[in-house]
């Protein structure tokens, strides 16, 4: 703002709506992130890891306790994913 006075309450209000939008779109992308951390930790890579016999996997791991583990990580991203999008929604106009 020219000559350095205190900004009027619409500029202000605007910038704080800015800020908090701006703090939203943060943690949703984090927890989309995370989403898709828990994909690739918990379903990627133990499938990749049974179907190549990774260090004799699937010898040792049956594959319903794969699934269940698979099941178990798919549910944690689904929910993260679901917690961002629910989040975008509550952005100020």
């Amino acid at each position: 703002m020219p000559g350095g006075g205190p900004a009027p309450p619409a500029e202000a209000s605007s910038a704080r709506k800015d800020i908090l939008n701006e703090r939203v779109r943060l943690l949703a992308n984090n927890l989309d992130r995370a989403s898709t951390s828990c994909f690739t930790v918990g379903v990627a890579t133990p499938v990749a890891g049974w179907l190549y016999n990774v260090s004799g996997l699937q010898g040792s791991l049956s594959l319903w306790v794969l699934g269940l583990g698979i099941a178990g990580w798919l549910s944690a991203a689904v929910v993260l994913h679901y917690l961002a999008r629910r989040l975008l929604g509550g952005l100020l106009p």
